[in-house]
């Protein structure tokens, strides 16, 4: 059925790299068997959007609908859930095959079909669209900006979970942007000795204070890494290094940092190569992983870590903005200082 023009809503599109526009799309009129409608609540601004914006995001074509760390409210149901119109919930951004070998296996986070909201295909900026109701998660008392957070958190939590931490591992993140301080909130509930080090002073400050974790290193291009990654672990190098830079020279330095026996987890990408030395690689015994997306239970344990106040989401939101002036807004949000993380509000 095609939407009348009464029917129709705001959405926000990336024309290109550096350039929203504002554009009149459909509302959505009908609910296939399987699926939800739901109204967008609050959007996180991620760092794939901010690539995206910029045009260094990989597996991405324009124009696009961006949005894909979405709190929402279920308004239409059509199938058997325990959910109810009127729940908040986090969504689940991950359209995979359930058939595909990796969903059957339990990987639906990188099945070999996997489209994901607001990259491959169009995402929440944008009142009301149509998911499968397998991809909503309820909180029971989580607000909808908390649950805007939840998938950028989750990221954070699988790549905890891929490196299996274990309490007396020595574990460094690099990189102290968003993604990489989510791997951090759950890094420290894993491991006394959790790190993290930036080239970035002020953010490490955030991991400090806002955080609660003393442990961080300045990277001085100068200095070698090394060196600090020994002083701070007592002249050994970390068991465990997530690098969640996305830059080549960084991710190629884990190999030589990494202690014997330790693994390294790739949490950041880029448009690339990344070669290392075979006999270094060997005589360490290295474990290389990547981490990609999260899994189902892993948005359920985020949500209730919220909701226990296991994980403190309080200082994470810093700048908010509503939808009609992400044209304008969207570059001097994304640029100021101390931005650690934007919402996008939906409320009318």
């Amino acid at each position: 059925m095609l939407a009348s023009k009464s029917d129709s809503q705001l959405e926000i599109s990336l024309a290109e790299p550096g350039r929203f526009v504002s554009q009149t799309g459909p509302v959505p009129t009908e609910v296939p068997l399987g699926y939800a409608r739901i109204r967008i609540r609050r959007i996180g601004v991620c760092g794939t959007d901010i690539h995206a914006f910029h045009g260094r995001q990989p597996f991405f074509d324009y124009p696009r609908i961006l949005g894909h760390e979405l709190g929402a409210e279920i308004l239409e149901l059509n199938g058997d859930s325990d959910l109810k119109p009127g729940q908040l919930v986090a969504v689940e951004p991950y359209l995979n095959n359930p058939n595909s070998p990796a969903s059957l296996r339990g990987k639906s986070n990188c099945c070999e079909e996997l489209q994901v909201l607001g990259i491959h295909t169009d995402g929440g900026m944008r009142r009301e669209i149509i998911v499968p109701i397998d991809k909503l998660h309820a909180g029971k008392s989580a607000t909808a900006d908390q649950l805007a957070l939840v998938e950028m958190l989750c990221i954070g939590a699988h790549a905890v979970d891929r490196a299996e931490v274990k309490p007396n591992d020595y574990a460094v993140v690099l990189g102290a942007g968003p993604i990489g301080m989510s791997v951090l909130q759950f890094l420290k509930t894993k491991t006394d000795q959790a790190t993290i080090a930036d080239l970035d002073t002020s953010r490490l400050e955030f991991c400090r204070d806002g955080l609660g974790v003393p442990r961080t290193l300045t990277i001085d291009p100068a200095v070698e890494l090394e060196r600090g990654l020994r002083d701070l672990g007592g002249g050994n190098l970390p068991s465990i290094i997530f690098d969640v830079t996305g830059n080549p020279g960084s991710m190629a330095r884990c190999f030589e940092n990494i202690g014997h026996g330790g693994t390294i987890v790739f949490v950041g990408l880029f448009q690339g190569d990344v070669t290392f030395n075979d006999p270094n690689f060997h005589r360490r015994e290295t474990t290389l992983k990547s981490s990609r997306n999260a899994t189902p239970d892993t948005f359920t344990s985020v949500i209730e870590a919220i909701e226990s106040k296991t994980v403190d989401t309080s200082p994470w939101i810093t700048h908010q903005m509503n939808l009609a002036d992400v044209p304008t807004q969207f570059e001097p949000t994304i640029t100021s200082a101390g931005m650690r993380k934007a919402v996008i509000q939906l409320d009318d």
